[in-house]
């Protein structure tokens, strides 16, 4: 018998795997990395027991703890106008095009590369599928996107709350009525997962509203539209100058 987790790209359980195997030798954990649009099909079709997500998620039955808050990034090609900006609006990228979005990330971002336009992706996406012909630049306005645990209701049993124990920092000796007390919080939301899921322990970066839109959360957060001719370096829109790293806006 196994516990079956699925994680969603930009998602790095390992701290968490380390401790279980420490914990329950006895009930190993097997885990695999699943694309955004994928991140339920396991669990409810009964394949996967436990799966970090990105919020909100469209599925009814489900128990989910939502824990932090990722910021969105633009990944952009290394000779960008912006390539060497400290941080991006949404304005200053309104007049750039998109990235054609794909089902994996990483063709997005190989068609970023290529220079067929930027891509806005949660900040873990971009450092998963980081390389050396692409930069990830802070876009200040888009929202960010929320990891949560979830887990089928009809699956809610001692296995799964020692695994969401461990998630949540429990120790071995800590019971879970001792830790829902301190935190003064419910471990489960019941309905459709990321309406209102319980705030679980976990960093959390905040960001103020925007959209992140398209498949697996790339692209669809800027305004697509033909390339600005002689930007240098400034906001189509705004026309506000875009301060590079280490030196002043060009």
């Amino acid at each position: 018998m196994t516990l079956r987790l699925r994680y969603v790209a930009g998602v790095s359980p390992a701290k968490w795997l380390r401790v279980w195997a420490d914990r329950r030798p006895d009930l190993p954990l097997e885990s695999s990395r699943v694309e955004q649009d994928d991140q339920l099909v396991d669990l409810l079709a009964g394949d996967a027991d436990v799966a970090f997500v990105r919020l909100p998620v469209e599925a009814e039955g489900l128990h989910a703890i939502e824990l932090w808050e990722e910021a969105a990034v633009a990944v952009l090609s290394k000779d960008h106008p912006f390539a060497d900006a400290e941080a991006l609006t949404l304005d200053d990228l309104a007049a750039d095009p998109l990235a054609p979005p794909q089902h994996d990330a990483a063709m997005t971002i190989e068609l970023v590369a290529a220079g067929t336009g930027h891509a806005i992706v949660p900040q873990g996406v971009a450092r998963l599928h980081h390389r050396r012909d692409v930069v990830a630049v802070p876009v200040t306005d888009a929202a960010p996107t929320r990891i949560a645990l979830v887990w089928r209701v009809e699956r809610d049993d001692a296995d799964i709350q020692e695994f969401v124990g461990v998630v949540r920092g429990r120790t071995a000796r800590s019971s879970r009525g001792e830790l829902d007390e301190a935190d003064e919080t419910s471990p489960t939301t019941k309905g459709a997962a990321g309406a209102k899921a319980a705030k679980g322990s976990g960093s959390s970066a905040k960001g103020s509203k925007g959209g992140t839109g398209g498949k697996g959360g790339m692209g669809g957060a800027s305004k697509s539209g033909g390339a600005s001719k002689g930007r240098r370096g400034a906001s189509a829109r705004t026309g506000r100058a875009v301060r590079k790293r280490g030196g002043r806006g060009r």
